[in-house]
């Protein structure tokens, strides 16, 4: 982890694994079934369980593969948020938007470092961890409220074209997102 690395999360700790928990149980309850906000949400817990299969890898095979999946996520996951729900932010959210929009970038820049390190060094486990932690917080942010927020403020057409436009995306982006 570089020492900048270490000084965000130093000054910006993390909000609790109990409030994800609670912020992802609204956003459930919000959500209708098959809408763009479900989709969003089942992808955010396929994203969390491929962290969770690259920290329990143990051999450098499986950890490239875990690493590659969580790639392939992580990247098909954000191109469709970035083309369909991002849009939307914009109106009247341009603040939530430009963050979203660097955090994901971020995200995409240490994929590709995690993929340079020794895939059993200290240094790649470290790089995870942090990464895991960014995505945990952006996932968060997004549950608890920038999608919520959009959800709620949108009209009927408008969540229905966006489901639609969403599931398009998914399947141009990503064939391993559902």
């Amino acid at each position: 982890m570089s020492v900048l690395d270490k000084v965000i999360a130093a000054v910006t700790p993390p909000e609790s694994a109990e409030t994800r928990i609670k912020a992802r149980e609204e956003a459930r309850r919000t959500a209708m079934s098959g809408d763009w906000l479900d989709q969003i949400l089942t992808h955010h817990e396929q994203i969390d369980a491929a962290f969770d299969r690259a920290e329990a890898a143990t051999d450098a095979g499986e950890r490239t593969t875990a690493l590659k999946e969580l790639g392939a996520l992580l990247t098909g996951h954000s191109m469709a948020e970035e083309a369909v729900v991002y849009p939307q932010l914009s109106h009247d959210h341009k603040g939530p938007m430009g963050m979203s929009y660097q955090e994901q970038q971020a995200a995409k820049v240490q994929v590709a470092l995690l993929e340079e390190l020794d895939p059993l060094s200290q240094d790649w486990t470290d790089k995870l961890d942090h990464l895991r932690g960014a995505v945990a917080h952006h996932i968060y942010e997004e549950e608890g409220s920038r999608f919520l927020k959009l959800h709620e403020e949108l009209p009927p057409d408008v969540q229905a074209r966006m489901t639609q436009r969403y599931r398009e995306e998914t399947k141009r982006y990503s064939t391993g997102l559902a």
